[in-house]
């Protein structure tokens, strides 16, 4: 006798849920669970981390990442265009926007995040965007102007793709970033002024440790100018937010379900939240109330989350490995490990050359002899070798290990006492 497959609901069809789903679908050989995927975009789950390469030539269609096979799988159900609006967690259903109810053995969140705008006056202005769908891209790309100049809100790593959006658009942009340097997540004070003198040759201009007071209006009532806090007033035709995302984790509350202290579904280092049938992961989950904004982090909850469903061995989410190596706006940089030689006793090798625009950091232990992290700019050759090697002994001096074709680098290498300055 055929034993009828329990129902899984999915909340949300990004990167994550995908993954999820995937995952599921390649070990339930059994065929015990049937996935029903609510998406609230009406297109199936895209890569969203090479979401600007769209403005470069790539279509919707190469970036998606549902195949035939998972389309055509008779035990998943993708319904797009269907954002849940509530959750009855005693009668275990989801209910969408539409009016249909689900009824659900599990329930996954997958829900993401949504672009944080600050709440400064005129963020509602004609001219105003956020850098998150291709809805949001196509937009962007409707409103550019060869000339025009424009503002991004954020110096990140998103921040910095939308302002290669908007270079690629013709636009001249401007980008605020309230810390002190570009990507403070990822880099260094070295590594950030490296890839800010880069960045600025590529025509963008840089403004840090300052952010948008007020976005004015034009007389034709759409954006018009940005005054910084600093009292600096740049013109701008288009404003782009990318300073960030927040949880969407607005069904949370109706549904009696606690959120973490910075938002966020709060889950258990299972991904599960309290009430036994209900799991998050992805940006939206706050595991033991921290959130991850990176999409291996979330890949890693998603298998996680699927491999319990199916009773497959599995190891509870630890902090994930947050090492990223990036080309943004043909710059590399990386960073991996206790980047910002935050351990104590931590000692750091530094290898700068500005006349090649070359930057990089080791972090070593007190004894200078096993890798704590590092940082990279202008030349990320090294990078896999050195990622490798955190937290082993090193296998060669410093300056070995950071070689590479092109001009030879001056070494500026820490004292063995303590941090090292460029």
């Amino acid at each position: 006798m055929t034993r009828t497959p329990r129902t899984l609901v999915v909340v949300g069809h990004g990167m994550t849920g995908h993954r999820l789903v995937e995952h599921l679908r390649a070990h339930d050989r059994q065929g015990s669970w049937r996935a029903v995927v609510l998406a609230e975009e009406p297109r199936p789950a895209y890569n969203r981390v090479a979401l600007s390469s769209y403005l470069e030539g790539r279509s919707a269609a190469d970036l998606t990442l549902a195949d035939r096979a998972f389309l055509t799988d008779p035990l998943v159900e993708l319904r797009t265009a269907a954002p849940v609006t509530g959750i009855d967690r005693r009668a275990r259903t989801v209910t969408t926007a539409d009016g249909t109810v689900t009824r659900y053995d599990a329930l996954v969140l997958a829900t993401g995040s949504r672009p944080f705008v600050p709440p400064v006056p005129g963020r509602d202005l004609p001219g105003c965007f956020v850098y998150r769908t291709f809805d949001d891209l196509d937009a962007l790309r409707g409103a550019a102007r060869e000339g025009l100049p424009g503002v991004v809100v954020g110096g990140g790593l998103l921040g910095l793709e939308a302002a290669n959006a908007l270079r690629l658009l013709g636009v001249r942009p401007h980008v605020v970033e309230l810390a002190p340097r570009l990507m403070p997540v990822q880099l260094d004070d070295g590594g950030a002024r490296v890839l800010t003198r880069l960045v600025t040759g590529l025509g963008l201009r840089v403004h840090c440790g300052t952010a948008v007071r007020e976005i004015r209006s034009a007389a034709d009532g759409r954006v018009g100018g940005v005054t910084l806090t600093d009292g600096t007033a740049l013109d701008a035709r288009l404003v782009v937010f990318s300073a960030g995302v927040r949880p969407r984790d607005e069904l949370a509350g109706p549904a009696g379900l606690a959120t973490g202290g910075r938002g966020g579904f709060l889950v258990d280092d299972l991904c599960r939240t309290e009430d036994p049938h209900i799991w998050a992961v992805g940006e939206c989950a706050a595991v033991r109330g921290r959130t991850y904004g990176l999409v291996a982090p979330g890949y890693r909850m998603a298998e996680l989350v699927a491999d319990r469903l199916l009773d497959r061995p599995t190891t509870p989410f630890a902090d994930p490995d947050t090492a990223a190596k990036l080309k943004l706006l043909g710059v590399d940089v990386a960073s991996f490990g206790d980047a910002h030689a935050e351990t104590e006793g931590a000692v750091e090798y530094v290898l700068r050359d500005d006349t090649a625009g070359t930057y990089a950091k080791l972090v070593l232990d007190p004894e200078g002899r096993v890798l704590r992290g590092g940082v990279l700019a202008g030349d990320a050759t090294a990078y896999r070798t050195l990622r490798a090697l955190t937290g082993r002994e090193l296998t060669a001096p410093p300056d070995l290990l950071l070689s590479s074709p092109g001009p030879r680098r001056h070494a500026a290498p820490a004292p063995r006492g303590g941090r090292g300055l460029t």
